[in-house]
């Protein structure tokens, strides 16, 4: 692998940390490993009798995390989606003793670096975008059976995009033409149906993201982690959630919400934070301009199983 792929700067790592890290014993999970930053970091602080457990659907993901932390017996690495954390939780035997849970959401910088993957629409690529290319059905051929209502509704719902049905009706006709086949050809088509006067990014941005988040279903899979990421925590456990766009932020925040202030939510976690990055960390690192972390600890137990 191009050692490039191998790098990149995570994003608000000393916020992060200050919050994930409560001491240098403890059960800590990474369910979004990536290319690892925070948990370097983390791992860096953690004491012989601590353990950080790794989680990715990315297998490229996976198997830099098994090399990186091959031989250290604090780490324990899981293949998968970070919906089934409550069962890999209780196959640990880490439910209710988790110290800090990290959700760093969204695409990598690896991954958008890979022009195999098909995620970036400044690179040639195969339409593909799936987080796991080993499982699941690429954009290629979600594309190959989506109607134009769908498409529209995909578009708005996951892009936010106001171009929506011209992008649809061009995304259709190249289809129909044969002229739908790679990450630029998508993009090219995207940008020849949407008007250029005043765009400050590429106008292929939201279908990109749009697209990306329906193949790999990020949406229903934040909903259905939060809960279990609440129930594998221990008292005065953390939650920290990482998200991109506002799509995500608002399931974060309307999962965090507390029914009065200083009022634990129904699932036993307290909010205590909601930070942006600094000004600073926005100019260098432009993955880190769009970020939201969200912070919650747990104050009380719940009824529900975990897992569940």
């Amino acid at each position: 692998m191009d050692a490039r792929l191998a790098t990149h700067e995570p994003v608000m790592l000393e916020t992060v940390l200050r919050f994930w890290f409560r001491g240098d014993d403890g059960v800590y999970v990474d369910a979004t490993y990536g290319r690892g930053g925070h948990s370097r970091a983390l791992l860096e602080r953690l004491g012989p009798e601590g353990r950080l457990y790794l989680v990715d659907r990315d297998p490229d993901a996976v198997a830099h995390a098994r090399s990186r932390f091959a031989g250290d017996e604090r780490v324990v690495v899981a293949a998968g989606p970070f919906s089934r954390l409550g069962e890999l939780a209780a196959h640990w035997s880490v439910v209710g003793r988790v110290r800090g849970v990290l959700l760093d959401l969204g695409v990598s910088s690896p991954q958008l670096e890979d022009a195999r993957r098909g995620f970036s629409f400044t690179r040639e690529g195969p339409l593909d975008m799936r987080m796991d290319p080993e499982h699941g059905s690429s954009l290629a051929t979600w594309l190959a059976g989506v109607d134009e209502r769908r498409l529209v509704d995909v578009l708005e719902r996951y892009g936010e995009e106001r171009h929506a049905r011209p992008i649809a009706r061009a995304v259709l006709e190249a289809r129909r033409r044969g002229c739908l086949s790679t990450t630029r050809e998508l993009a090219t088509v995207v940008a020849g149906a949407v008007p250029r006067s005043g765009l400050r990014r590429h106008p292929a941005t939201r279908t990109f993201q749009a697209l990306r988040i329906v193949v790999n279903g990020e949406l229903d899979e934040l909903e259905a982690v939060l809960p279990q990421a609440a129930r594998v925590l221990e008292l005065s456990g953390r939650l920290l959630v990482l998200s991109f766009h506002s799509l995500e932020d608002r399931i974060v925040k309307h999962f965090f919400r507390s029914p009065r202030r200083g009022e634990a939510t129904r699932e036993g976690l307290l909010p205590l934070a909601s930070l942006a990055p600094e000004p600073e960390e926005r100019r260098r690192n432009p993955r880190a301009r769009s970020a939201r972390l969200r912070v919650a600890e747990k104050l009380r137990e719940t009824d529900a199983c975990p897992g569940a």
